[in-house]
């Protein structure tokens, strides 16, 4: 028979967002607090192909008020643990550990979440070893373990570039197909040229060109001055191939075929790479939150708008028609969901003043979408390459 227990409030993941949340309830007086983890501390990243990196910058600038970029404490600082400027998933998988043991906050892993349910008091959880019941839940459950797979004939011929774990085992003549051109796709493409590969990047759009205001809808200066690099470097290599939307994918038992809308088609040895990012981190709770045009719908404070006490932090937030798919943007969160729960269990729900100059409780997100900083672009553009070896 299972234990019984009660808690004032779960999180839910062991990830990130998870944790971040659960040092700032800790700030807040919350001692009642239990982190779930269905595997271990920081498994997702473990899991990162290895040669993969952070693509927003470490840096130990915490002295001077500038928190590094993917530290989920405002006092943290992942560059400084490591050495290093762009941590692989190995390396930031550890700083997660490091921070739960310093800390010392209260993670159960591999306590797998079966289900989670509204009851009149709050909420029910079931693990593989536990029922517990509590009237806070934070869904912090990240989006890694839920690949996209897009629906078109033979997808799953195709091999997603989550299941890769090193891009050294990839083996195969001829050119390889990588589905997606955003971070993960260009990152792949740009391991394999290194590696002699010869590489065609299938795009419905043209991410590579793009310049949005929003870091989230465009590649990043890590991964465009690589890319810049590799083209420069290897010019028959890597072939980008916007407005290319794959319709079919077949195999005769030797050779791939990936066949395009516009008529034209792909011939590989190799199983096409599909970086076709992931599903929401919310899907095994999708029922438990209000949705509208594929897209989570929140309340000001993060929760779901259907069930008051069950709150969301992580990749898949989006407030005022903002992304926070960056850990330095959803970490603006934590004190806004922290303050709300403290609130509920009668603390002190005010700003913690070292969270708000730190950027960890960012409330009013005007500035999210309003920027003035927008000017023209002068970045190098991309040249039209094909690959022909």
């Amino acid at each position: 028979m299972k234990d019984l227990l009660s808690i004032d409030v779960v999180v839910i993941g062991a990830g990130p967002a998870g944790l971040g949340c659960a040092m700032s309830l800790g700030r807040r007086g919350v001692d009642s607090l239990l982190v779930l983890e269905g595997s271990t501390v920081g498994s997702s990243f473990e899991a990162w192909p290895r040669e993969m990196r952070m693509i927003t910058p470490s840096f130990h600038s915490n002295p001077f008020l500038q928190t590094d970029l993917n530290a989920i404490h405002p006092e943290t600082s992942p560059a400084d643990l490591h050495g290093c400027e762009h941590p692989s998933g190995a390396q930031y998988a550890g700083y997660l550990k490091a921070t739960v043991r310093h800390f010392g906050l209260p993670v159960h892993e591999n306590e797998q979440v079966l289900q989670v349910s509204a009851t009149k008091d709050g909420f029910r959880i079931e693990t593989s070893g536990l029922t517990i019941e509590t009237p806070n839940v934070i869904w912090a459950g990240g989006e890694f373990s839920h690949p996209r797979i897009p629906d078109f004939e033979g997808a799953q011929l195709c091999r997603h570039n989550s299941t890769i774990d090193s891009w050294d085992n990839l083996s195969g003549d001829g050119i390889i197909t990588i589905i997606g051109g955003y971070e993960s796709g260009m990152d792949a493409a740009l391991h394999l040229v290194q590696r002699g590969k010869a590489v065609a990047v299938l795009s419905r759009g043209e991410p590579w060109i793009n310049d949005y205001r929003d870091p989230s809808e465009t590649l990043s200066p890590y991964t465009r001055g690589r890319i810049l690099d590799v083209l420069s470097r290897f010019p028959k290599k890597l072939a980008l191939q916007g407005e290319s939307e794959v319709t079919r994918v077949s195999y005769d038992g030797v050779v791939y075929s990936v066949e395009l809308a516009n008529g034209k088609s792909y011939l590989t040895c190799v199983p096409p790479i599909l970086a076709t990012g992931f599903c929401s981190a919310l899907t095994p709770v999708k029922d438990l939150f209000e949705w509208c045009d594929g897209q989570p719908v929140f309340t000001e404070e993060d929760g779901s708008t259907l069930h008051p006490g069950l709150f969301y932090s992580g990749p898949s937030l989006v407030q005022r028609m903002s992304k926070f798919c960056f850990i330095y943007k959803f970490r603006a969160r934590f004190g806004v969901v922290a303050s709300a729960i403290a609130k509920r269990l009668g603390l002190d729900s005010d700003p913690i003043e070292a969270e708000a100059a730190r950027g960890f409780h960012i409330m009013y997100l005007e500035c999210c979408t309003d920027c003035e900083c927008a000017i023209e672009s002068t970045a190098p553009e991309f040249a039209e390459v094909e690959a022909v070896d």
